[in-house]
């Protein structure tokens, strides 16, 4: 392919990127103002004076949450859950969607599943009827409830059943020809090509999992289960007056809700800023293209 390189093309190339740059400074600078209060002392915080750049910096208020005795507990909590939700929701979704992505010639009960399906993604039973549910089955105040209370997301399994449909279907006849059965299908042809709308399913239940506070509000019995977003919900600095130092004293002075609020956002969004650069490369398409050759 023969690029243009005139005046006009060059021209557009550098507005374009003028563009970019301004969209992806528009999407930091939110993070970056966050970080800044966070790192501020408490009057200009609260005066509105924090831009850019923090004032009177200092690090009180991530001291105040991480010297927390049950911050580093219910931080545990909440890698166990992401781990074990991503893994659970990953296999289950996964083997709902292949059958499901079938024709019902090869699967008859198929429309009859996924209007099941569809079904339970319009209606649901409701907070109380679930609430019983999974106290009956004795995961109330585990780590099991957290993480199968919304394991099995439905709007994530049609995405997959969609894009396995998708795939051609010259590789399935290619694969019964070869001796292929089903689970071998599944592993060796489908995941492999499926790598991008898996891996996007998966950072959706890593930020669901990581994000979700309300379960861990109502499925457990106390501040020592909370995992680490239902902890910052509910965050309250519980002081003893009575056994203060001089420095404890200066440094609840220091301390802003304001500020204390931009700590507790900025430290929940670490993780996922860490994971999502090892998924984003997953983000494309055409990964099937060349696949089959006429």
């Amino acid at each position: 392919m023969i690029r243009e390189t005139t005046l006009r093309s060059k021209l557009f190339d550098s507005m374009l990127l003028i563009v970019l740059l301004l969209i992806a400074f528009l999407c930091l600078l939110p993070l970056w103002y966050t970080l800044a209060v966070s790192l501020s002392e408490k009057s200009a915080a609260a005066a509105g004076q924090v831009w850019l750049w923090p004032i009177g910096f200092n690090f009180n208020s991530y001291k105040q949450i991480i010297g927390d005795s049950s911050f580093f507990t219910s931080f545990w909590i909440s890698i166990q859950r992401v781990l074990i939700g991503a893994f659970i929701t990953f296999v289950v979704t996964t083997l709902m969607a292949y059958p499901l992505s079938k024709s019902t010639r090869d699967f008859r009960l198929r429309n009859v599943f996924m209007w099941i399906l569809v079904f339970t993604l319009l209606f649901n039973g409701g907070l109380i009827p679930w609430y019983m549910t999974v106290k009956a089955l004795g995961l109330y105040d585990t780590i099991w409830g957290l993480v199968l209370g919304g394991g099995v997301p439905v709007f994530n399994v049609i995405l997959i059943v969609n894009y396995f449909r998708n795939l051609p279907k010259e590789l399935d006849e290619a694969a019964l020809v070869d001796g292929a059965g089903p689970w071998r299908m599944l592993l060796t042809l489908y995941i492999p090509l499926a790598v991008p709308v898996l891996a996007t399913v998966t950072l959706f239940t890593i930020v669901y999992h990581w994000n979700e506070f309300f379960h861990g509000l109502v499925l457990t019995s106390g501040q020592d289960h909370y995992p680490l977003q239902t902890l910052i919900q509910q965050f309250v600095v519980v002081i003893d007056s009575s056994n203060m130092t001089e420095d404890q004293y200066k440094r609840l002075n220091e301390l802003s809700n304001q500020t204390l609020n931009a700590a507790k956002i900025f430290i929940a969004m670490i993780p996922v800023l860490i994971v999502y650069p090892f998924l984003q490369r997953f983000f494309i398409h055409g990964i099937t293209l060349g696949s089959v050759k006429e």
